[in-house]
């Protein structure tokens, strides 16, 4: 069988394409940074050429794609996507961005980073950074089912490998199978559990039967250490495939029972039993996405360079001889990062490029480093089709490795990393120097990008993991970047100067929205409004212009000189509309209260009293999505000093409205609901650190006795509850109340409440190190 070769280039997308789909022979879906989800559809032939819409265009990052085949009323099938802002969006192809989403599915606190279909397409299956995994049914468009992980840690991937069955694969490095027919009360236990040596990034099905994957496996899995495991479901491995270098980041199969891989070390490689038959070299750092075309065997990835690319087998589907040859030369003239061949390299010794002529390499995707005769250093990778060496790139020294300076902000550093959330680091400017702190570099970094401290840990490590290659050619005298010499750098896993959580004296906002829907559903509402009658409460025209405006401002990141037109009409809406209808006023308001003139309202009545009345006071049941926002509301107005004014001056009515939240006194309010516990975990920190800060400056603001009551709310989410998120931050709170010296009095009384003890069972249960370590902290100040 012939090799696959460039059939097309897409271009279009302006940041990392995370996510590809092949669903038809004429049309490829991708998902991207740049916030966007696109259709392109093939116009040519002769040569291939592919035309872009957009479909899809979010607030936050877009890492996960599916596709629900044709069915009743959608004759051009769904188009299923997710990202950062935990919100699963299901469109028609056909749509455009400006238009309604068929559904919106949400139920995830935190990043959506997987989505499959079923087979049939009667259901979608999503994997988050929350821990859980979810199965929404098609047609009623709500989640039926969720799949218990225990703990788990992110889920990374998800497979509906038929009608009744959903494997996962997670950050604990196990793999999950879920009979979808033994559901109890909307829970899912696993019916068996797989354990792997590393992180399972990805999950394909393999063919069974006559045309069945020669090792006999079911499925395959991908993990960090570049290793592809075949399984068959009773968990017994019946084969590994080496040769990738790095993370391998997606799995599909071929018609033909091949096997597809991408991964971190810039390929995609193709699998014909357990031999690499084929590498395909990307000008890029990251293959996040490979997918297949079942009806023609076509292959299409996507990768970091911000381009979708098609291979093909079939001639009459090869690009020209000027694409192939740009290609080529575009994958010759890559830059490669030394610290990402691992070992350190000695220029001395390399074998010169006569050496390529004389010597065949051992298998497919082979990496050779050559010192060429200009004294650069070439990357040369064997074909073992073609049996000869290929150039694939250039080797060179990072910043820091050469004593080169990388400019940020108008300032030098040693290094400036482009970090990537999605896999625990953000792909954003991080800027860093040898003589730094890791950690305190990260808590500058999340600081700044107004990212969760949970992420602490990942990006410390990932700068000291990616420093290490600095000392190569570096000078040991002290005019070098690091005066100290690199012996003297800082590293975590030194005691002596290991970092500390506790205490932490940043408040934490949740600002994350996207404004599009949430007008549309304003919109909607008004007119059901009007159609049932209620003239009176509806908008008029100039009520939603000013509502526009709003938004359109809020948009472009401005909430100083708000329209006060504005600001009013989603005061009527949270106040005056149906207790059913004031959903998507709360999600707006809760930016709202960001600006310190909002904050500073006192009629009707101040912000707080505006969204505990809001959601809590209503003669049926409490909508817990409701109360989810006015937690969120809570919890940003602490971004200004006349919001922190007012958060002190309610302290009072908040703890008891928490107390009533959490269930202190029973009957708590969405005990299940992940994202209203982030959110109630995070307004009590923010309490928490105004307490801490204010008895250090002796101003009083929040007195001990509302601190002592916070910590038995606190206590109660730590004995019911399990997310890492959740544990981690109401930690983190008690932990920074216990933090403020020269509180003896309050400790005693917070024992005697038993705060001790929702500790210690917090720290028996904590499914992650970071809760671990923060809860050891608190035990040490109750000592």
């Amino acid at each position: 069988m012939s090799d696959f070769k460039l059939s097309a280039q897409l271009k279009g997308h302006d940041a990392d394409v995370r996510a590809v789909l092949f669903p038809a022979a004429d049309v490829v879906l991708s998902a991207s940074r740049d916030r966007t989800v696109r259709i392109w559809r093939r116009t040519k032939t002769t040569p291939i050429e592919f035309d872009a819409s957009i479909t899809t265009q979010g607030h936050d990052y877009i890492n996960a794609l599916s596709f629900l085949r044709p069915f009743s009323g959608y004759k051009d099938g769904l188009i299923v996507s997710g990202g950062k802002d935990t919100i699963i969006e299901v469109r028609k192809p056909t749509s455009t961005p400006d238009e309604n989403a068929e559904r919106l599915l949400i139920g995830h606190a935190h990043n959506i980073c997987a989505l499959d279909v079923s087979p049939k397409s009667t259901w979608i299956v999503s994997g988050s950074w929350d821990g859980h995994a979810r199965v929404w049914n098609v047609g009623k468009w709500e989640a039926e089912l969720v799949l218990k992980h225990n703990n788990g840690g992110s889920v990374w991937t998800v497979l509906a490998l038929d009608e009744n069955t959903v494997v996962t694969g997670c950050a604990d490095s196990k793999i999950r199978i879920f009979d979808l027919r033994r559901n109890n009360a909307g829970e899912v236990e696993p019916r068996a559990t797989i354990s792997t040596p590393e992180v399972v990034r990805a999950l394909a099905k393999l063919p069974t039967g006559i045309r069945g994957h020669p090792s006999g496996g079911e499925i395959a899995s991908a993990s960090n250490d570049g290793v592809i495991r075949l399984w068959k479901l009773n968990g017994q491995q019946v084969g590994e495939l080496h040769g990738h270098e790095s993370y391998i980041y997606s799995l599909g199969t071929l018609p033909s029972g091949e096997i597809v891989s991408s991964g971190e070390d810039r390929t995609v490689r193709i699998w014909r039993g357990k031999e690499c038959i084929q590498t395909i070299t990307h000008p890029a750092i990251s293959v996040w996405s490979v997918a297949v075309c079942a009806e023609t065997g076509d292959i299409v990835s996507g990768a970091s360079d911000n381009v979708v690319r098609i291979f093909t087998r079939v001639q009459d589907r090869v690009a020209d001889t000027e694409t192939l040859a740009q290609f080529e030369e575009s994958v010759k003239a890559s830059a490669i990062p030394q610290q990402q061949l691992g070992n350190t390299i000695n220029k001395e010794s390399l074998d010169r490029p006569d050496w390529l002529q004389t010597h065949a390499g051992a298998h497919d995707g082979q990496v050779k480093t050559i010192r060429e005769d200009d004294e650069s250093i070439g990357a040369y990778q064997w074909s073992m089709s073609q049996q000869k060496w290929d150039k694939v790139g250039t080797v060179v020294d990072s910043a820091g490795s050469s004593g080169r300076k990388a400019q940020y902000q108008g300032k030098e550093y040693d290094f400036v990393f482009d970090v990537d959330i999605e896999d625990g680091k953000p792909p954003l400017k991080l800027p860093y120097n040898l003589s730094e702190n890791p950690y305190e570099r990260a808590t500058k970094f999340l600081g700044d990008n107004e990212l969760p401290l949970s992420y602490l840990d990942s990006v410390a490590n990932f700068i000291t993991e990616n420093t290490k290659g600095a000392t190569i050619g570096q000078q040991s005298q002290a005019t070098g970047p690091d005066p100290l010499g690199t012996d003297s750098r800082y590293r975590p896993d030194q005691p002596q100067t290991t970092k500390k959580n506790l205490p932490h004296e940043e408040f934490v906002t949740m600002t994350q929205i996207k404004f599009d829907p949430i007008q549309r559903k304003l919109l909607k509402l008004n007119e059901g409004l009007i159609e049932s009658g209620n003239k009176h409460l509806a908008l008029n025209p100039d009520d939603t212009k000013a509502l526009a405006d709003l938004i359109q401002t809020l948009s472009s990141g401005k909430t100083s000189n708000l329209p006060p037109a504005g600001v009013n009409i989603v005061l009527k809406v949270i106040t005056e509309w149906p207790y059913s209808d004031r959903l998507a006023g709360l999600d707006l308001f809760r930016i709202l209260v960001t600006s310190p003139t909002v904050a500073s309202l006192e009629k009707p009545a101040n912000v707080i009293q505006l969204v505990l009345r809001s959601t809590l006071e209503t003669d049926g049941a409490v909508n817990e999505n409701m109360v989810m926002m006015a937690l969120r509301a809570i919890a940003n107005i602490f971004t200004s000093d006349a919001g922190r004014a007012v958060a002190a001056s309610q302290a009072d009515n908040v703890v008891s409205a928490l107390e009533r939240i959490s269930g202190v006194d029973g009957n708590p309010v969405g005990a299940q609901n992940v994202n209203l516990q982030i959110a109630l975990a995070t307004a009590a920190f923010n309490y928490a650190c105004l307490g801490y800060k204010s008895a250090k400056s002796a101003n009083g603001a929040v007195g001990a006795d509302v601190l002592t009551l916070l910590c038995n709310v606190i206590a109660q989410v730590l004995r019911t509850q399990g997310d890492a998120e959740v544990l981690y931050r109401a930690l983190m709170a008690v932990g920074t109340v216990l933090a403020i010296p020269g509180t003896d009095d309050y400790k005693k009384a917070v024992k005697d409440l038993g705060v001790d003890d929702a500790i210690r069972e917090a720290l028996q249960k904590a499914p992650e190190a970071r809760v671990k370590d923060v809860a050891q902290e608190c035990l040490a100040f109750l000592r």
